[in-house]
């Protein structure tokens, strides 16, 4: 049997429970104690393990168990390190199979474990069922590859010991490992600002993991068993117990912080762990960025570590160690040749003597793509080589040749960015982007780290020139197939987040470093010129489309003249998708794509000197939607008599497609007594779009929003109009940021009689509710930002909007709108994250009068404070 079920003891007394429950209260608490006057994880190990070894073989001996069996600490108990909150993993071995009246007292026995508030992981098993599991079973065969004996039959142990050590294939148990690590990795992937310390990249379990390897090959049970026999480096195995001490402080914290077991750095305790390091905040950085980066710092070092003593264990494993080196046939390649499908450096010594060559590991990296990976002793060299790459190095031109050639390389370019990163020889060569590794974003807009995030920008815009991936940005793609030096590309995503946490306008100190980058690296002065101008404006085309009316031609023109060149545009439109999608994966939407291709595709007319002028602009959308409608054998007349009943407002704003729905639709019922509402799905892809016709009526878009809200939609954007006649045709883009695979035909025919009815029946608009609000938000809640100003024609007031996303903003914002009589009529609603940077276009008498706007400007303020 492999698990039994507690049960209450009957032999022992309820005394011995409570002195034993007593006991491990009290002993907890003043290791708690200690630990708080004098943070040692090792001391905290110790007399934690030492309070649970007692009370288990005082527990056993109690319940007077046969002779046969034997008591054996497994995990990370096994191991001696045992955290606060941390599961107590035990193994009973039998000499036999129970039978009835030993699972009884096998019952009473972790009965009375779980009585006393022992939470143990527990299982039952004679030693030919440790074995079978063993071999089944990865996580179970190393769960006992550190077993501990606690209490009974020390024989039936050291059996144990020896049986499940000749089942174990090393070098299949490392394979199995690997491929498991893969896996965690890829799950803890997306969790970049709340690392799990035990289980992301560059955790305890990856040390775990270079122990488990080391010991299951023969190797030593510890970092100095490992340092004695060669795989690390005295200082490595220093640096090692050094990352090692603060992954082990965070968690213990983590557990004592929660009041239970905890292993994710979550955003609720963040700015208490800093306080608890000693950290405050400073002018531009938070103690909780300071302790972050930190910790992103020791993990990056950890997952360096685990590469190399992977590498060198493999080797060790395999037997390849000593095999021959076979030379590269490459003039760039005299100081390396491979060795087991690996990059290995012919000296050790190599970059200390020949500093080119540290550059030329990348190169060669992305020349042969049968080469698998750098080799133990050409990692360390790198590790070592970095300290060595100075302002001296950095001057060099041949250093700065070859460092241009890795972006300009025909494949690979992301793999080795990402690699020279994770070696820390990226941060070396540009300083800047050495201080913002490992540097969180508490913006609640990027989910990365600042240079994760760049380099998924990189990989982003290197995913957009490969032919087999043209399916998910095809105009992206064709963009890229057509655009001559992608570098340039890669140099402006390296730099557009570059400055970021220094104080000051992030894009403007990134703009100065492309500058002293490009003319020290040679670029011509028209790339290095287009470089500088997109850090500059990186942000312009995403504003541009998510927050100004792209019906208007004034802002295309506006926009175009600031662009100036098509090529610009194609590279500010290629960076501004690229730069989007790598900020989160829940950020970029089709309705954002769909925004920043109309914007990409006008304004490129524009420069190609086609005229957007209101009188053609009308003319053009009139003749295309009348041949839409035509395939709907609408006659003209019908037509011309609609149309004649909205003014030049309603076609400049809407899309052909668009005039000729509302048209098949509106046509022959101009005045309808009860709302028509109708649902499509978006043309952009994803969502619905649904129309809204009826009278106009107080509290319209807050009745929309408040309905909206209530089966959970997003509303992307709002277009609103009155016509002269006084109904109002209003336009939504919405969308569900859960189920992205809905039935649409059922939800447009709920959409369609629900909201039709809420409207028909202009029921009171119901209490607002306090809404929940998310850990990064309550932790680092945004301070509203509320401006009002006039357009640039004076036609409308702008109302921008900036605050922490929340269920229910929009209807506060509408009902402050009734408050003072405000017309809306354009709403540009744009989500990013849990930030929403929303704007309005707006008229109304209360505008006019300067105090009012300043009351109201409070009111919402105060509307939307978290």
């Amino acid at each position: 049997m492999s698990t039994v079920v507690p049960a209450r003891p009957a032999a022992v007394t309820p005394s011995s429970q409570t002195q034993w429950k007593q006991r491990l209260e009290a002993g907890r608490a003043a290791i708690r104690a200690a630990f708080e006057a004098q943070p040692s994880p090792t001391a905290l190990f110790r007399k934690h393990g030492a309070l649970i070894d007692g009370l288990l073989r005082e527990i056993w001996r109690e319940h007077e168990l046969p002779a046969s069996l034997a008591l054996v600490a497994v995990g990370g108990y096994g191991r001696g390190q045992l955290f606060p909150h941390s599961d107590i993993d035990l193994l009973i071995l039998l000499g036999q199979p129970a039978d009835h009246a030993l699972e009884e007292k096998l019952q009473r026995l972790i009965g009375s474990w779980w009585d006393i508030g022992l939470e143990t992981g527990h299982s039952v098993r004679t030693i030919a069922q440790c074995v079978d599991i063993a071999l089944q079973d990865i996580s179970a065969q190393t769960n006992m590859l550190e077993p501990r004996f606690l209490a009974g039959n020390r024989a039936l142990y050291k059996q144990f010991i020896g049986e499940t050590l000749k089942a174990l294939d090393a070098l299949a148990f490392m394979q199995a490992k690997r491929l498991e690590q893969r896996q965690r990795h890829a799950r803890h992937e997306e969790t970049n600002l709340e690392p799990n310390v035990k289980e992301s990249a560059g955790g305890l379990r990856d040390l775990h993991h270079i122990l488990w390897v080391a010991r299951a090959g023969g190797f030593g049970k510890s970092w100095h068993d490992l340092a004695r026999r060669g795989v690390i480096t005295d200082a490595e195995s220093r640096d090692i117990q050094r990352h090692e001490r603060l992954l082990h402080l965070l968690r213990i914290r983590l557990h004592y912080l929660a009041g239970r077991r905890e292993d994710r750095l979550i955003f609720d305790v963040q700015s208490a762990l800093a306080r608890q390091f000693g950290l405050a905040n400073r002018e531009h950085r938070l103690a909780s960025e300071q302790l972050m980066q930190r910790y992103y710092r020791s993990a990056k070092a950890v997952s360096q570590i685990d590469d190399i003593v992977r590498e060198n264990l493999r080797s060790r494993l395999t037997g390849t160690r000593n095999a021959k080196l076979l030379p590269l046939d490459d003039s760039c390649g005299a100081h390396f040749g491979i060795r087991n499908e690996v990059l290995a450096i012919r000296d050790d010594d190599v970059y200390e003597k020949h500093p080119q060559a540290i550059l030329e590991t990348f190169l060669l990296l992305q020349k042969y793509p049968e080469i698998k990976g750098i080799g133990a002793n050409t990692l360390r060299a790198l590790w070592r080589a970095r300290k060595r790459m100075g302002s001296a190095y950095r001057n060099q031109a041949l250093h700065r040749e070859q460092f241009l050639n890795i972006l300009r390389g025909p494949a690979r370019v992301m793999r080795e960015l990402r690699r020279m990163n994770q070696l820390g020889i990226l941060g070396a060569y540009l300083p800047a982007f050495g201080n913002i590794a490992g540097q969180m974003q508490h913006d609640l807009y990027h989910v990365y780290t600042v240079d994760e995030h760049i380099l998924r920008v990189i990989r982003n815009l290197r995913r957009f020139a490969v032919a087999e991936l043209v399916h998910e940005f095809p105009l992206c793609s064709r963009l890229m197939s057509d655009f001559g030096k992608p570098e340039v590309l890669y140099l402006a995503a390296l730099f557009h987040d570059i400055a970021k946490g220094r104080g000051g306008d992030h894009s403007t100190l990134g703009k100065a470093d492309a500058a002293r980058f490009c003319k020290a690296h040679g670029l011509s002065a028209e790339d290095g010129a287009l470089v500088e101008w997109l850090v500059e404006q990186h942000l312009m085309m995403s504003a541009t489309a998510q927050k100004q009316d792209l019906s208007d031609p004034d802002v295309i023109q506006a926009f175009a003249a600031k662009v100036q060149t098509e090529r610009r545009l194609i590279a500010l439109y290629l960076l501004t998708v690229a730069d989007i999608r790598g900020t989160s994966p829940k950020v970029w939407n089709a309705w954002k794509g769909k925004l920043l291709e109309d914007l990409f595709l006008m304004t490129q007319r524009r420069l190609a000197g086609q005229s957007l002028s209101p009188e053609n602009s009308q003319r053009t959308r009139q003749d295309e939607a009348r041949a839409l409608l035509r395939l709907y054998a609408i006659a003209d007349e019908a037509i011309d008599q609609f149309w004649g009943k909205l003014d030049t407002a309603y076609f400049l704003r809407h899309e052909p497609q668009e005039i000729a729905w509302h048209t098949r639709t509106l046509y022959y019922r101009p005045r309808p007594e009860v709302p028509v509402i109708k649902a499509r799905p978006s043309r952009a892809g994803e969502g619905l779009q649904v129309m809204v016709y009826a009278p106009d009526q107080e509290e319209l878009f807050a009745r929309i929003c408040g309905f909206f809200e209530s089966i959970r939609y997003n509303i992307q954007e709002a277009r609103i109009y009155t016509a002269p006649y006084r109904y109002a045709l209003d336009t939504f883009q919405v969308q569900d940021p859960d189920n992205a695979n809905v039935d649409y035909r059922d939800l447009t025919a709920y959409i369609e009689h629900e909201l039709g009815e809420r409207l028909r029946l202009k029921a009171p608009l119901p209490p607002l509710t306090r809404p929940r609000l998310n850990r990064q938000l309550r932790h680092f809640p945004i301070s509203p930002e509320v401006n009002i100003q006039k357009d640039e024609r004076g036609t409308y007031q702008v109302l921008s909007i900036i605050a922490g996303d929340r269920p229910g903003l929009l209807s506060r914002i509408a009902r402050i709108f009734v408050a003072y009589g405000i017309n809306l009529h354009t709403a540009k609603i744009n989500t990013l994250g849990a930030r929403a940077e929303d704007t309005f276009l707006i008229t109304g008498d209360a505008l006019t009068d300067p105090k009012t706007v300043v009351r109201m400007e409070n009111e919402l303020i105060e509307t939307l404070k978290v």
